[in-house]
């Protein structure tokens, strides 16, 4: 039997997160060929999640966090807190808000191509569009779902399989990055030792876009607001972060343009509203 270590980790929202558990206690097709293993980290969250989490889903491993994992660290610790315990054949990275449909892990694990990460792409209950999954290099848009294995070029994280030889490989996340870009990141240091990124040949669940402009560049917002929001951990720009992101995957000259594009879209919002 092989086994799947599933990682989430969340914050405050067991109303997204109850059900994203159901769902993936309720895959089917698995019998006694693969068996799943949930471990959540629970960030210091103050609504009862794993008070519920442990009377619904007894068997979920909780990892209490601090309340400042965010995501990349918070599945970083779900990640290493796996890892530790035994071996996993394969380990599944699943988003609190993704919810999977019941054959979603077996459309991940039939027939892929042999030690690449496989990325499972989600769509939209509203528009029907997809909202997450893996991009195309040319394009930077997202690749839809055709019933084959397509290759990519990086990923979201909203639900990733990862083989244990790739682990073995390439390791876990890179904790230097607090919130975002850390799967970005992970794909794309992927990609440069040679590991290939597919995504599945089906949509695999649900998971609504986060479409609403960021508060660092929201003119609705004051300048000195927007620069906290900015130089929050949790900002998707994160500039400490996002500069050795951009760095690492485009170079000195690119990360300093994009280091002071991203202050001039903080201080001067309309000019990123125009644009769009």
């Amino acid at each position: 039997m092989k086994q799947i270590a599933v990682l989430l980790t969340c914050h405050n929202r067991k109303e997204k997160t109850l059900p994203c558990l159901k769902s993936v206690f309720a895959q089917v097709g698995l019998n006694s060929t693969f068996q799943l293993e949930v471990f959540l980290v629970d960030d210091a969250s103050t609504d009862g999640t794993a008070i519920d989490v442990k009377k619904n889903f007894p068997d979920v491993h909780i990892i209490p966090g601090d309340g400042n994992l965010f995501w990349n660290r918070g599945m970083y610790l779900a990640w290493q807190t796996a890892s530790e315990k035994k071996y996993y054949d394969y380990y599944l990275w699943l988003n609190d808000d993704t919810m999977v449909f019941e054959n979603a892990v077996l459309s991940l694990l039939i027939n892929h191509p042999q030690n690449a990460i496989i990325c499972g792409s989600t769509n939209s209950i509203i528009t029907n569009k997809v909202t997450y999954g893996g991009y195309d290099k040319r394009t930077k848009m997202i690749i839809a779902p055709t019933n084959n294995f397509q290759p990519c070029h990086y990923f979201n994280g909203n639900c990733v399989l990862v083989p244990h030889p790739v682990f073995e490989k390439l390791g876990n996340l890179d904790p230097i990055f607090h919130h975002a870009v850390g799967d970005f990141d992970y794909g794309l240091r992927a990609k440069k030792i040679g590991i290939e990124l597919f995504i599945a040949p089906t949509i695999i669940g649900t998971c609504e876009s986060h479409t609403e402009v960021p508060r660092w560049r929201s003119p609705s917002n004051g300048f000195m607001s927007r620069i906290k929001n900015l130089y929050s951990a949790s900002s998707g720009c994160y500039p400490p972060q996002f500069f050795v992101f951009e760095r690492r995957h485009h170079g000195l000259f690119l990360a300093i343009v994009h280091l002071f594009s991203i202050h001039l879209r903080a201080t001067i919002p309309r000019l990123w509203e125009n644009r769009h």
